[in-house]
C-alpha cells in the first residue's frame, strides 16, 4: 500500500504506475482518493479547531460561574456560551463520524493502488513479457522417452490420485513409499540447507485472522487463491509467508535485531481459480502442498540485497540436486499489486523440453509492513517501516517433477544425488516396484 502523502505529492507518478501495469481501470481512482484525502484533511482541521475552541469556552463557563457568584448578571452569559459549546459538540459528533467514513473510503482505495515497481522491471502484460536472465547448469534431452511424472510415480508404487478424487477431488494425491519419503527428504533437505545459510527455522500457524490476509495480499490474489473457515474469522495460509508476515502485525522491531531471516515449512492450500484451473492427471497445479519458504524482514537500503541473495540461494539448492534452472525478470503485468520487483526461478523438464516454474522471489518494498503496520525503531529513535521478502525454497510436489524427470534412468530407475541420500536413508537409486 502507498503513502497517501506520496499519492497526494505524484499523482502523475502513480498514474504511470498503474499505466506500466496495465491497469488503466484503476486510473480515476487517483484523483478520487486525493478528493477524499482532501475532504478528510479539512474534516480533521475543523474537528481539531473545535476542540480547541470548546477547551477554551469551557475554561469560560468555569470563570463566568465563578463570576456569577458575585454579578447574577454572568448567569446568562454562561448559559449562551454553553449553548456554543453545546453546538460545538454537535458538529464536533457529525465530524467524527464523517472522518470515520472518509478513512475507510480512503483506505478501501488505497488497497486497490499498486505498489511503485523497481526501475529495473521489465514492462510488459503478462508473464509471456517475462526476460530470461540467465541460466545454471545443462539442460538435456535424453535418448529414450520420459513418462509422464504421475507414471513415473506410479512405477514407484507412490501415488493414488484416484482414491484421492473419491476422498476429495480434484487438486489433491496420496503420496505413499519411497514417492512420499523423498517429498520429506526434500523438504528436510531444504530445512538444513536454509539452516546452513544462518536461515531461523520456523513452523507457524496454518490459520490466520482476516485482517493478516489483507496485510499481506491483494484482494485479486485473495479471491483467486484464500479457503475461508466458514463462521470464523479463519483462513487457511496459501503459503507460509502469510502467518509469517503476519507474525509482526502492529509491531515495532528494533533495528538492531534485523535482518530477520527465517525459513519456513507448511502445508499451503490454494482455491488455484482462474483460466489455468486445477490438474486432473498430474500434481503440478493442486489445492495442497507443502513448502519451505525462505522470508527476509530487512531495512528499506539492504531489500535489493537481499532479493539477489534469495534467488541465488534456490539457484545453489535446485543445483545440488541436479537440476538445471534459469532465472525470469518478471515484467510488470505479472507483479502482483503488493510487489516492488519479482523473479522466478524455473527448473527444466527433460520431457517437455522447456523450462517451468519451481521457486517465485518477491520484493514488496514496504507494503505489508504499511498494510500491517511494522516499524523499526532506528538507533536514532525515529520510526520507519520495514521491508518484506519471501522466495519459494522448494514446494514438492512440483519440485518432484522436476527432480524424477531429471535424475530419471533408462531403465526406470531414479538416482539419489549425494546430498539427498541421508535423508532417503543412505539410498543412491529408487528402483521401480511396477
Amino acid at each position: 500500500m502507498l503513502d497517501i502523502k506520496f499519492v497526494r505529492e505524484n499523482p502523475e507518478a502513480v498514474r504511470e504506475n498503474i499505466r506500466k501495469k496495465f491497469q488503466d481501470g484503476k486510473l480515476p481512482l487517483v484523483d478520487e482518493v486525493i478528493e477524499l484525502d482532501g475532504k478528510l484533511r479539512s474534516a480533521i482541521t475543523e474537528a481539531n479547531e473545535l476542540r480547541a475552541s470548546r477547551n477554551a469556552l469551557s475554561k469560560k463557563i468555569g470563570a463566568l460561574m465563578g463570576q456569577a457568584k458575585k454579578d447574577p448578571s454572568k448567569l446568562a452569559e454562561a448559559e449562551d456560551v454553553k449553548a456554543q459549546v453545546k453546538a460545538q459538540a454537535d458538529r464536533l459528533a457529525e465530524l467524527e463520524a464523517l472522518e470515520g467514513e472518509l478513512e475507510e473510503k480512503v483506505r478501501a482505495i488505497m488497497l486497490r493502488l499498486p505498489q511503485m515497481i523497481d526501475p529495473s522491471v521489465p514492462i510488459g502484460p503478462d508473464d509471456s513479457c517475462n526476460v530470461e536472465v540467465q541460466r545454471f547448469g545443462e539442460p538435456v534431452v535424453p535418448d529414450f522417452p520420459i513418462s509422464y511424472h504421475t507414471e513415473i510415480m506410479e512405477s514407484f508404487g507412490g501415488i493414488d490420485l484416484d482414491a484421492a478424487r473419491r476422498v476429495a477431488g480434484n487438486g489433491f494425491y496420496y503420496l505413499l513409499g519411497d514417492i512420499a519419503r523423498l517429498h520429506e527428504a526434500v523438504l528436510a533437505y531444504a530445512r538444513d540447507f536454509m539452516i546452513g545459510k544462518g536461515f531461523t527455522y520456523v513452523i507457524p500457524p496454518f490459520m490466520i485472522h482476516g485482517a493478516v490476509v489483507e496485510g499481506v495480499m491483494s484482494f485479486a490474489e485473495m479471491d483467486g487463491m484464500m479457503y475461508k473457515i466458514e463462521g470464523e474469522d479463519l483462513y487457511l495460509i496459501g503459503t507460509s509467508e502469510h502467518s509469517m508476515i503476519g507474525r509482526f502485525i502492529d509491531q515495532i522491531v528494533p533495528e538492531s535485531e534485523l535482518p530477520l531471516t527465517l525459513t519456513s515449512y507448511s502445508p499451503c492450500f490454494r482455491k488455484e481459480k482462474g483460466a489455468h484451473g486445477i490438474e486432473e492427471r498430474g500434481v503440478y497445479r493442486i489445492h495442497q502442498f507443502e513448502k519451505q519458504e525462505m522470508i527476509v524482514l530487512c531495512r528499506p537500503e539492504d531489500s535489493m540485497e537481499w532479493s539477489e541473495k534469495l534467488w541465488r540461494y534456490s539457484v545453489e539448492l535446485f543445483r545440488s540436486l541436479d537440476i538445471p534452472v534459469r532465472q525470469l525478470d518478471c515484467c510488470s503485468g505479472d507483479l502482483a499489486d503488493l510487489k516492488v520487483k519479482s523473479c522466478d526461478i524455473e527448473a527444466w523438464s527433460p520431457r517437455q523440453q522447456k523450462y517451468f516454474e519451481v521457486c517465485s522471489c518477491s520484493n514488496l518494498g514496504d507494503a505489508q509492513a504499511r498494510r500491517l503496520k511494522i516499524r523499526v525503531r532506528g538507533s536514532d529513535g525515529k520510526l520507519y517501516l520495514a521491508h518484506t521478502l519471501n522466495n519459494t525454497c522448494v514446494a514438492p510436489p512440483r519440485m518432484l517433477i522436476a527432480f524424477l524427470e531429471n535424475n530419471l534412468n533408462e531403465d526406470g530407475s531414479v538416482d539419489i544425488p549425494e546430498v539427498l541420500r541421508p535423508y532417503m536413508g543412505g539410498k543412491a537409486k529408487l528402483v521401480p516396484t511396477r
